[in-house]
């Protein structure tokens, strides 16, 4: 594998009994790169990452991660990643530090070396002041962080995260973000699957992943371009009523509700949108404002959800 690419699938295949999870998947990941994993529930996620992780085994293709085979090599790959499931198994009968420290005996981190990097990980991490907490006792998001300081004990080159974020409060997630940040710094490549498109704006490269396939793999700003027509958003006295129309119009390429917002896709900006303002006025609907607006990511995510439906 070339020395740049951290990651690369090569027709990687996941069946289980008649279920297609994954369809030889083709992915390139350069060294460094901050990777975000987007889609719907069962859409093969957490099927890519165990993979990837040695944890699996394909049905059919293969990758390398890390410059390891992850059929052949896996037991070696383990060494070089960090990999945290959604449930990732701290021991909540251990105090913060110990959970660290015997975590640094399952990756063989040296004695001479787990006190440094004990300390360095509960600093950045901000869970010194909780050092002798019992895990079991700790937050939601503080499990987390405490989790993923834990993958990072032995200096993985790879860091491969299923939803960390999932649940947690936002004030947690951004520090949680920040250590990732930290750690791209320091040249570590970040694969990580989320629901939250805000998060997947701050990726390098993001991955929509539909059914065991991808329907685009690029870079936000590029994924974005890929949304054909005009994009509106609408505020009304009845946002739910006015989807509801607007699922049902014939002007709509799609639409989606955001709190009490819509955002209206059409192809004929003024055709579309005057048969859409008659359809609202004839349901009493009164739009409060309505005015184009640039795609983000979720804008695209749903209308390729719509389209594959």
């Amino acid at each position: 594998m070339n020395s740049i690419v951290a990651i690369e699938t090569f027709d990687l295949t996941k069946r289980f009994d008649n279920t297609t999870a994954l369809e030889r998947l083709n992915l390139k990941i350069k060294k460094g790169d901050l990777f975000g994993l987007v889609g719907p529930d069962g859409a093969g996620k957490t099927t890519i990452l165990r993979l990837l992780s040695g944890i699996l085994k394909p049905t059919s293709g293969t990758a390398e991660v890390a410059g390891f085979n992850i059929i052949q090599e896996s037991e070696k790959l383990k060494e070089h990643i960090g990999y945290m499931p959604q449930r990732f198994g701290l021991y909540e009968d251990l105090t913060v530090e110990e959970n660290l420290d015997f975590f640094s005996d399952i990756f063989e981190v040296s004695k001479k070396e787990r006190g440094e990097r004990i300390r360095e990980l509960m600093d950045f991490s901000q869970l010194h002041p909780f050092r002798k907490y019992l895990a079991g006792n700790l937050s939601g998001g503080m499990k987390q962080k405490l989790g993923l300081s834990c993958v990072l004990i032995h200096r993985p080159e790879i860091l491969l995260l299923d939803e960390p974020t999932t649940g947690v409060d936002p004030s947690s997630r951004r520090d949680f973000w920040k250590i990732l940040f930290q750690q791209l710094k320091q040249g570590v490549t970040i694969f990580i699957s989320t629901p939250y498109m805000d998060e997947a704006e701050r990726c390098h490269t993001v991955g929509m992943l539909y059914e065991g396939n991808f329907l685009a793999v690029d870079t936000p700003d590029e994924i974005k371009k890929l949304l054909t027509g005009f994009l509106f958003e609408i505020s009304t006295d009845k946002p739910r009523k006015a989807w509801e129309v607007a699922q049902k119009s014939d002007a709509a390429a799609s639409s989606v509700l955001f709190g009490d917002r819509l955002h209206l896709l059409v192809k004929d900006p003024e055709k579309d949108v005057e048969a859409i303002e008659n359809e609202f006025a004839r349901s009493n609907i009164k739009i409060d404002s309505l005015q184009r607006i640039s795609p983000t990511l979720e804008d695209v995510f749903f209308s390729f959800l719509k389209t594959h439906e």
